[in-house]
């Protein structure tokens, strides 16, 4: 598509810890939407398309009729696991808009864990039996993803002498940067190193501060083209490029020695920068999705940024934190700073940094880069800059 889509408005619902949302999971849904509408000066009867992440409780046609959409042209999901394919819903906004099927395309990830249950608890499938690709492993206590990504997050550490000073540095920045955004849910929290340290495990080598917490909100983007644009409110951002790319299937194919210890976000990376026709080092500000610490050292690896043995310096002294960063990092705070709605909120800071508009704004963003959940598959990554 390279360029010929655009993302003309972002909005989100108020973020809420889990349980305290006044607003039902569908009403937040239809909250971030309207939010993003507005903010593109489009009007909603003026939405054709929806593309949700990993939401079927909130349906298009259901959407359309409480939003006062006129018509409905266009509506998709990708697969997921995780928050794996943020990155591919916003590809197939681009590719629906690019190949005419829809005009203004929202895009969006509404979650209540306060109306639906947590994500971080370990559950059984219906009528008590496992899933499938789970059976290998929940009998041995491997039942949240929590689990599942400490033993990767482990074996990179042993593989290339990681510490857990490391991870450490991840949280540290997240909780930095949410401080200087008020939508953060640990806004006004700010955390040490000292307390990182102290707070109990979750799930070795994961402490209480490497997780993302469990909460309420909606984030949502529209996607249109750069000439109809033209005529809207905001300075459009253009998507440069987007790549999905493939891992290992759940439960026990994950822990066979090739995969473990990795985010398997190699291929994503090469896909990505043949795509767009540039590389990590053209790259002036990036969101990792961090349900946990330790895949986003292996995502900052497998994207190219630095080789594995080097990632515990490349992210070392304060490299993370701040508008002026050695490598500008999860501006707003990230899923364990400022929300985790699967990571969609890491889209709208993406594109908030191409704007000019961040909390935590990096000097002159040509290019912003968005990589969704590693540690699942397909995973997906976005490249958006300036239209």
């Amino acid at each position: 598509m390279h360029g010929k889509a655009v993302v003309v408005g972002v909005g989100e619902s108020e973020y809420y810890e889990r349980g305290r949302s006044p607003h039902s999971e569908f009403q937040l849904a239809c909250i971030a939407i309207r939010n993003a509408v507005e903010d593109a000066g489009l009007k909603l009867s003026e939405i054709d398309g929806f593309v949700s992440y990993m939401d079927q409780r909130n349906p298009p046609l259901r959407l359309a009729q409480a939003l006062g959409v006129d018509e409905l042209r266009f509506a998709a999901e990708p697969f997921s696991g995780g928050g794996n394919n943020v990155g591919a819903a916003v590809q197939m906004a681009d590719a629906a808009v690019s190949a005419g099927y829809a005009r203004h395309v929202v895009v969006f990830r509404a979650i209540a864990q306060g109306q639906f249950g947590r994500f971080g608890a370990g559950r059984a499938g219906a009528a008590g039996r496992i899933p499938a690709p789970m059976a290998w492993t929940a009998a041995h206590g491997l039942l949240n993803a929590a689990a599942e990504c400490a033993m990767h997050t482990r074996r990179f550490m042993h593989d290339h002498d990681i510490s857990q000073e490391a991870l450490c540095d991840i949280s540290l920045a997240c909780y930095a940067n949410a401080q200087r955004n008020p939508r953060a849910i640990r806004y006004g929290r700010p955390l040490t190193r000292e307390a990182y340290h102290e707070s109990r495990w979750i799930v070795e080598p994961f402490h209480l501060f490497d997780c993302c917490p469990e909460n309420d909100g909606a984030a949502a983007v529209v996607v249109s083209t750069p000439e109809r644009a033209r005529d809207l409110a905001r300075p459009p951002v253009s998507i440069v490029a987007a790549a999905q790319g493939i891992g290992p299937w759940f439960g026990i194919r994950m822990f066979q020695p090739k995969p473990l210890g990795g985010a398997f976000y190699g291929d994503v990376g090469r896909r990505l920068w043949s795509n767009a026709g540039l590389g990590p080092e053209d790259i002036d500000v990036a969101q990792f999705y961090e349900n946990f610490t330790g895949p986003v050292l292996m995502a900052i690896s497998e994207m190219g940024f630095c080789e594995p043995g080097e990632v515990e310096d490349f992210v070392a002294d304060g490299a993370l934190v701040g508008p002026d960063a050695r490598f500008p990092f999860n501006t707003s705070g990230g899923n364990i700073g400022e929300c985790y709605v699967h990571g969609f909120g890491l889209v709208n800071e993406a594109v908030r940094q191409v704007r000019g508009e961040s909390t935590c704004q990096v000097k002159d963003v040509e290019h912003s880069l968005m990589v969704a959940g590693p540690g699942y598959s397909p995973g997906s990554a976005v490249l958006f800059g300036r239209a």
